[in-house]
């Protein structure tokens, strides 16, 4: 492994303008001027949390898709977040892991929110995703899903000496009323999974009249807050260091006395 740099893109969001949208994050993308692996952006990036999945859902491989195949290409990074993806009649929150060569993985929601019933006009996704990138492995998750320890379980793969993930990855629209929850969980799924934590969350009011004011950060294996954007919008690249990962790991290998929970 070697260090791998990651940018987070706090924004607010234009709500149900897909073109708006796209517009911006392009040209906050440009923006970043020094090199980087992996570009975070928010969930539902092109619409704000919304549950209108008649209107502003969008088949695979269409607007959406194209434009992160695209933006990964020019920038020769991962571009990744989250969108509205109808598929067979069934609509996702589906968090699209787009590499430059095209390549791609995908991740679904598995945990909808049902205050919001999102319940409801979602699919809850199945399949427990790890993208791999510069040697790192990487888990995708959504928003809600940050509330579920057992669903994020690192486990240490005995045969192949290696843990499941280096690195998780929160897309979110995590409102006011609850930051403290978000702020306390990103820092316990680093704990107790000894891995980098990078949450990225919006910022502004939506179409629902809720407030959002960010808090996108990163978190070391240690649960140690290495960055946090406060309530800024803006663009905050991160170099996340490979040999502390495997020296911390090494020196304090609680996955070894890890009980056996599966849920994936």
């Amino acid at each position: 492994m070697q260090d791998l740099t990651i940018s987070l893109i706090q924004s607010d969001l234009y709500w149900h303008d897909r073109s708006a949208n796209l517009a911006q994050f392009e040209e906050k993308i440009w923006q970043i001027e020094e090199s980087t692996d992996i570009i975070i952006l928010p969930e539902m990036f092109t619409t704000g949390f919304t549950m209108d999945v008649g209107n502003y859902s969008e088949p695979m491989r269409t607007h959406t898709f194209n434009w992160m195949e695209q933006m990964a290409a020019q920038k020769n990074a991962v571009i990744t977040g989250s969108y509205i993806v109808n598929e067979g009649g069934h609509y996702y929150n589906r968090m699209v892991w787009m590499q430059p060569d095209g390549t791609y993985v995908s991740y679904d929601k598995r945990h909808l929110f049902r205050m919001s019933q999102e319940h409801r006009y979602f699919s809850s996704g199945r399949d427990f995703v790890i993208a791999q990138w510069k040697d790192w492995r990487i888990c995708p998750l959504i928003c809600y899903d940050l509330r579920f320890p057992s669903w994020s379980r690192n486990s240490y793969l005995i045969d192949k000496e290696i843990m499941d993930y280096d690195l998780l990855i929160y897309v979110a629209n995590w409102p006011i009323p609850r930051i403290g929850a978000w702020d306390i969980l990103l820092q316990a799924r680093a704990i107790e999974n000894l891995s980098y934590v990078a949450g990225v969350n919006r910022i502004g009011i939506d179409g629902n009249s809720i407030l959002y004011n960010g808090h996108s950060r990163v978190i070391n294996f240690k649960g140690e807050i290495e960055h946090n954007m406060n309530s800024n919008e803006g663009i905050y690249t991160h170099t996340l260091k490979a040999d502390e990962l495997i020296r911390y790991r090494k020196k304090f290998p609680t996955y070894l006395d890890a009980d056996n929970v599966e849920v994936k």
